[in-house]
């Protein structure tokens, strides 16, 4: 009984399974699945637009995009702050000189009477070559000059020079400004002397200022003087804007003057805030804002951003918000002024902006407002505060508007409309974003990828945001979470195929796009399907193989672009080998002509000392599609030139390759062709001394070539000459605690090759036994402390290798005569 039990057990090597049996092809591909290896590779590097430009780096002409350099000063802006014109020519009316008064926006119905001059005041001016038709330019900041003229200030462009008469103006005193009451109260007092003031009959009429927007006698306002915003801007604003006007224009201030400037301002938006005033309430808003303008020229980056909060609070429109958020994009720009947007609130102010604003009108201004926003999100405090006010959720919002602005139907040449520019600024500002950790949720929590998808799909022709969200998808698909969630959205994947083959050579898009594509094979069976089912898309992708393929390296022209074309093809043969875990889809791609000739040609025309990762890729495919044993597999057909082409790989000093060439051999080993080409290269030398590595993962291959091959008596003998059992039982002996499947990978090659070796079983029977009797003895094992860690080893251990081991012990204990009792207590 017991001859006729060994009979049958050399007729069952581990090679044909453990079972009467063989096993069918769906068992034998169920099996294998469990070996099959998912490709990792870096992300493609995104570098940082160290000049901080609107368009960095674009694909847009320099005419088709606006700038990112720009000069603004205060005549840029417009006083008053009105709606624009009707665009109608209208007749002149006959000229009728008058006074220039402060335009307020609810003053074009008054109208003030101005008396003749004197006859001999008239002469005076015919003398001089005829009346002044125009006292001050349009431009002009009409302020008294006593209030502007400081001491040491140049008298600016558009200001009349003071002339000598009967009443000179009167000098101000131009010491630093503090918000006290007392000086309101002092300020009221000066300003009541000088709207009392009457000039003399023959001096110039001084320019009017914003002091002179208090009431005065005679004239009709929307402002009664007794009213409570008569006394709120008597007492309150109005000092302000005197101090204000205090400073001389242009030219450099003290830094001393600036912080007070920046204090003042702050002080205005509070009290404009707790009064109810900011917006359009303020009556005399315009008066505010021409003074507001006139402090840009001091050229302050802190003082601009703390103005751009207060005119943005004031609600302006038209060509005034387009230079305020020119103005904040420009101080933006330099990123030593990045901690001014940490202490100053004017991000509110932008998103509020951007949430509200009509893009229809306003679209200009909303692109340097998400411009600056996507500067300053390459700060990571500024990212994680603009996360902190929820960015992401704002950035969908005004994503989804975009896309119901954008006409699908427009012509391929109008994808650069100001919907794509401003689509460009918030995809990279997400983008940077999505570098924090904590901003996954957000983007989870949010309907983040459908709607990216939709902003490729209306701006397929726009290589800048489809790269710009391209890149954000890479950068999520790293992650699990993110990953699974845009694997549920349905609509990538016909997406990422039009852009394929719409942009098949715009190699910094492509590369992406075959990055995430193989994320989402690595992690997801469903995504895997969905890809092979997406009509042409491996027809596609083999496409785009072929391409790139054919780019010769040693062309003077294309130097340049030879690692860029390497990074696609190594991002696409990732997307093959992930794609090949797939039953249905390994079994299609391993019958693939076309896919098995390419991945045997990067074999052959490239070698691991110039492109490491790429020959390890293909090496890597090719050993996941060798595990499908169909008769159709083009690759059992040329088993014996691949064998050849990873030979050569074997040989070489890259030991990612040589273990690529172990896993392959290890699957080819069962066609006795490749057992005879392995035994008379004298690759099982190789084999056998990998046996002696420190890696746990080349001792597991190196195993799974030696176990097909001594199934062979013949084959069995020349390996275990070599030594092969005792270095198996060294890796049974180092590696079996740690890992349980690389044991019971050893105790199936221990099984085969001490198979009609009883003559010579006593040199490593007692060591053996030894091993296998401590090994299955589940107390005398020393377990991880962690409970999910140590809940898989006992699994492995007890479903994989403990069966195994147990059968090896029971054949060696009969082989060699052994009491069943004095072998386990050995």
């Amino acid at each position: 009984m017991a001859s006729v039990e060994r009979k049958q057990e050399k007729q069952e090597p581990f090679y044909h399974g453990l079972g009467s049996r063989r096993q069918t092809s769906a068992e034998i591909v169920n099996e294998a699945r469990h070996s099959l290896r998912t490709l990792q590779t870096q992300r493609p590097f995104t570098p940082r637009d160290e000049h901080r430009q609107l368009f960095g780096g674009s694909a847009r002409t320099r005419d088709g995009r606006p700038p990112s350099s720009f000069s603004l000063h205060a005549r840029n802006f417009d006083v008053p702050d009105s709606r624009p014109s009707s665009g109608k020519r209208l007749s002149p009316l006959e000229h009728k000189p008058r006074l220039a008064l402060p335009p307020d926006e609810d003053s074009n119905r008054v109208e003030k009477i101005v008396p003749k001059p004197p006859p001999e005041s008239m002469e005076r001016s015919g003398s001089r070559g005829g009346a002044r038709t125009r006292l001050v330019r349009a431009r002009s900041l009409t302020i008294i000059p006593s209030l502007m003229r400081h001491t040491n200030a140049p008298q600016t462009e558009g200001v009349d020079k003071p002339t000598s008469g009967p009443n000179p103006p009167q000098q101000v005193n131009t010491e630093p400004f503090h918000l006290h009451s007392s000086y309101k109260q002092e300020s009221m007092e000066k300003s009541s002397e000088q709207l009392t003031h009457v000039p003399n009959k023959h001096s110039r009429t001084p320019r009017p200022s914003s002091a002179d927007l208090s009431p005065a006698k005679g004239t009709k306002t929307d402002v009664e003087p007794g009213s409570d915003e008569s006394v709120f801007w008597t007492s309150e604003v109005l000092p302000v804007l005197e101090m204000f006007e205090s400073v001389g224009p242009g030219g450099t201030a003290s830094k001393e003057t600036i912080e007070r400037l920046c204090d003042a301002c702050t002080a205005l938006h509070n009290v404009l805030s707790e009064k109810g005033m900011l917006g359009k309430r303020l009556k005399k808003r315009s008066s505010v804002l021409r003074v507001l303008f006139r402090l840009i020229d001091l050229g302050s980056d802190r003082l601009n951003l703390t103005l751009a909060k207060l005119i943005l609070g004031l609600n302006v429109s038209g060509n005034n918000l387009l230079n305020i958020c020119k103005l904040v994009f420009k101080v933006s720009r330099s990123s030593r002024n990045d901690y001014l947007f940490e202490d100053n609130s004017v991000i509110d102010s932008l998103f509020l902006l951007i949430q509200h604003e009509d893009l229809s009108s306003s679209g200009e201004a909303v692109l340097y407002c998400t411009g600056s926003l996507k500067l300053l999100s390459g700060n990571s405090s500024l990212a994680r505060l603009l996360l902190a006010k929820d960015f992401i959720s704002v950035s969908l919002q005004l994503s989804q508007r975009l896309i119901l602005t954008t006409d699908p139907n427009a012509s391929p040449n109008d994808h650069h409309s100001i919907s794509g520019h401003i689509l460009v600024q918030v995809t990279a500002a997400l983008r940077n974003v999505a570098d924090l950790s904590e901003s996954r949720a957000s983007f989870l929590s949010s309907d983040i990828f459908s709607t990216l998808c939709a902003v490729m799909d209306r701006h397929q022709e726009d290589q800048d945001v489809c790269l710009n969200v391209a890149r954000l998808f890479s950068k999520l698909s790293s992650y699990a979470e993110c990953c699974c969630a845009l694997a549920e959205t349905s609509s990538c994947y016909g997406l990422f195929l039009a852009l394929l083959c719409k942009h098949s050579r715009k190699q910094a898009l492509v590369v992406r796009l075959l990055f995430t594509l193989g994320n989402l094979a690595a992690r997801s069976n469903d995504a895997r399907q969905r890809i092979y089912e997406e009509k042409r898309f491996i027809e596609v992708l083999l496409d785009i193989f072929q391409s790139y393929l054919r780019v010769p390296r040693n062309h003077p022209d294309l130097e340049n672009h030879v690692d860029e074309d390497e990074d696609v093809l190594i991002k696409l043969i990732r997307v093959l080998a992930n794609l090949s875990i797939h039953p249905v889809v390994g079994s299609a791609l391993a019958a693939n002509t076309l896919c098995v000739q390419l991945l045997l040609k990067v074999l052959e025309i490239r070698s691991v000392e110039e492109s490491a990762e790429l020959i390890v890729n293909a090496s890597t495919t090719i050993n996941n599609l060798s595990y499908y044993r169909e008769e159709s597999s083009v690759l059992r057909v040329q088993h014996k030139h691949i064998s050849e082409l990873v030979l050569r790989l074997l040989l070489s000093s890259n030991l990612d390759a040589v273990l690529e060439a172990t896993r392959v051999f290890g699957n080819l080993s069962q066609i006795e062709e490749v057992q005879n080409f392995i035994i008379k290269n004298k690759v099982h030398r190789f084999v056998v001394a990998l046996l002696d590595s420190k890696n746990p993962d080349m001792c597991f291959s190196a195993c799974g070539v030696l176990m097909n091959l001594s199934v062979d008596p013949n084959h069995r003998s020349v390996i275990n000459h070599e030594g092969a059992v005792h270095k198996l039982i060294d890796c049974l002996r180092d590696f079996g605690p740690r890992d349980w499947l690389l044991a019971t990978q050893v105790c199936q090659t221990l099984w085969n090759c001490t198979d009609g070796a009883e003559d010579r079983q006593q040199e490593f029977v007692q060591e053996l036994l030894e091993i296998l009797c401590l090994y299955s003895d589940q107390k005398a094992l020393q377990w991880p402390a962690s409970n999910e860690v140590k809940a898989y080893q006992e699994a492995c251990w007890e479903l994989e290798f403990l069966p195994v081991a147990e059968r090896l012990k029971k054949r060696i204990k009969r082989c060699a005569n052994l009491p069943e009792a004095v072998s386990d207590t050995s």
